[in-house]
């Protein structure tokens, strides 16, 4: 049995001090693994930087404990049957995939901060946590008895986040067997008519996609804060959201993305938890797990998150529009779609897959993989007369792989989608998987298919789209961003401050000034770069930067166009 021991002297310090109690040891010297990175955001994220004073004893005697690498650790036990391991973690991450400690609660994701003893990652163990005794405990595990969690392996260990305190809210609801348990912690008055309504309604339509669920309990942790905030996590028992500000939650803007993050992680249950690609079945803690099928993991999910919403009739379809509005302007906000297929992409998301990087280098398996699963979910209806969807898809990786726990690869993934379809779709992979080609005609044409249509609209931003520069306008107008073959690609750089216009001083007037201007005028810019004074020409050309698209229904959809609109999303054409 691995023991693990949770407590704390001073809230207010973050310090979490941990005891693993290590019993039955037959071995000479022990290693302990502390994971570098979590699932759910797959770079290295160094969780050993926040670790001090690791110590070991046995037989009440202080025994030697080595690093031998950034994250790992060996144990001279000779021998002892019993050995204690003791250290403090820093928990003052306040996010979905971090850990926290004050005077009002206790939030731990296990996987930041409890070592793994190598070897024995298959065996059952204990959580022990010291609070106060009114602090109820939030989290997937079954508690044995009081504040004690019991956990099957390491992996469910790492996988199992809670939140502990006196002023959690806490209401249920069931459905096909489930208990789906919505947690809040922080100032907040939820309407929790309407939110168990809109929970229900989705997580209705999310088993309808599957048949079952993985699990027989499962838990929204939410974490509710005074300040504009927004982040999920997703588990295999449960999900920690981040939101806030607290007191705007039920308010149309951030209830949408409440509701937009919840089935979003709701979905991830199946796809990524169980349905997982073969390079992490099972996780490897300790370094990089590349992979090059994350417009599947992520991508699908961010599409049926609010595809969901939609066809449970908890979005209208302007609202489910509002959101794929959003994601193509993300899309198109740069260049990189040009550069890097969302395939490799994935793989390089150990790399740089969560900072901006250099310029227009790759693209968000999020995003791109978002809009290739829309396209892709129209072309599998079109090609079938609707009787083939995402849904199949889904269904089946459920049947073959998430339920056989059985990783799938690449390959398997392409070739279902051509068994389901009936024929090929070599075309789909090469182009917008696989390669960089431009995927709005075949978008378009998709769209065309349920009445709708991908309309291109010129950026109103004229340094933008005139002359393919983006600015930050704060204390200074500073150069952020460059079109590539722009007016601005050879004369401007990133970092450049702009002072004037023309000779005219620019103070928050960029835009105003470029509006007095004909399409075609030459404008001189005076700019500082590198502390040095400096004056740039740009000139116009007839081609535009940085375009803006929306999805719309088209005025002269035909009947048959609306009724397959209808199928895909469940809601009227006219509503």
């Amino acid at each position: 049995m691995i023991s693990y021991h949770l407590s704390y002297t001073s809230a207010l310090s973050h310090f979490v001090d941990i005891s693993v109690t290590i019993t039955g040891n037959t071995q000479q010297q022990l290693y302990l693994q502390l994971p570098a990175w979590r699932p759910g955001r797959y770079e290295l994220q160094n969780f050993a930087q926040k670790l001090r004073q690791v110590t070991a004893t046995a037989n009440e005697q202080t025994i030697a404990i080595s690093k031998v690498t950034k994250d790992r650790w060996l144990v001279e036990t000779d021998g002892a049957e019993t050995i204690t391991i003791n250290y403090s973690f820093y928990a003052r991450q306040m996010d979905a995939g971090g850990s926290w400690l004050d005077e009002q609660m206790l939030y731990i994701n296990p996987i930041n901060c409890l070592m793994a003893v190598e070897g024995r990652e298959h065996e059952p163990c204990e959580v022990t946590i010291a609070i106060p005794q009114n602090w109820q405990i939030a989290c997937g595990l079954p508690e044995t008895r009081k504040h004690t969690l019991q956990v099957a392996n390491y992996d469910e260990l790492v996988d199992s986040p809670f939140i502990a305190s006196d002023t959690l809210q806490h209401k249920s609801y069931s459905l096909a067997g489930t208990t789906f348990h919505i947690w809040f912690q922080g100032e907040v008055k939820p309407d929790w008519p309407k939110i168990i309504h809109d929970f229900e309604a989705f997580t209705k339509t999310q088993l309808e996609v599957f048949g079952d669920f993985p699990v027989p309990e499962y838990h929204y942790l939410n974490i509710i804060l005074p300040y504009r905030t927004y982040h999920g996590v997703e588990h295999s028992h449960s999900t920690v959201i981040t939101l806030g500000p607290g007191e705007l939650l039920m308010s149309p803007a951030l209830y949408k993305e409440f509701l937009g993050v919840s089935s979003h992680e709701l979905f991830h249950t199946w796809n990524v938890k169980k349905i997982r690609p073969t390079e992490i079945l099972p996780y490897n803690f300790a370094q990089e797990n590349y992979f090059k099928t994350g417009y599947v993991a992520e991508g699908i999910t961010t599409y049926c998150g609010d595809y969901m919403l939609a066809r449970s009739g908890v979005f209208t379809a302007q609202q489910y529009f509002d959101e794929l509005n959003t994601t193509l302007q993300r899309y198109f906000a740069d260049y990189s779609r040009h550069n890097l297929s969302v395939a490799d992409s994935s793989f390089d998301l150990w790399l740089d897959g969560y900072k901006p990087g250099i310029p227009d280098r790759k693209v968000s398996i999020y995003i791109k993989g978002a809009l290739t699963a829309l396209l892709l979910d129209l072309q599998l209806r079109k090609a079938t007369n609707n009787q083939v969807t995402m849904d199949t898809l889904m269904r089946e990786l459920w049947e073959r792989f998430g339920k056989q726990t059985i990783g799938y690869t690449e390959q398997n993934y392409a070739a279902i989608v051509d068994e389901i379809a009936g024929r090929s779709f070599k075309e789909y992979f090469d182009n917008y998987i696989n390669g960089t080609t431009t995927i709005e005609p075949a978008l378009d044409e998709a769209l065309n298919y349920v009445g709708c249509t991908l309309k291109q609209h010129e950026n109103t931003l004229l340094y933008e789209s005139r002359f393919g520069f983006k600015v930050t306008q704060e204390q200074t107008i500073k150069v952020t961003a460059i079109a590539p073959e722009s007016p601005a690609f050879n004369v401007l750089g990133v970092d450049d401050e702009l002072i004037a216009l023309n000779g005219r001083k620019l103070e928050q007037n960029l835009q105003h000034v470029l509006q007095q201007l004909t399409p075609s005028e030459t404008i001189t810019l005076t700019i500082f770069r590198e502390k040095q004074l400096r004056e740039v020409t740009l000139t116009p050309t007839r081609q535009t930067y940085y375009p803006k698209y929306t999805i719309d229904k088209r005025p002269n959809a035909t009947t048959e166009e609306k009724a397959n609109f209808k199928l895909w999303l469940h809601q009227d054409f006219e509503a």
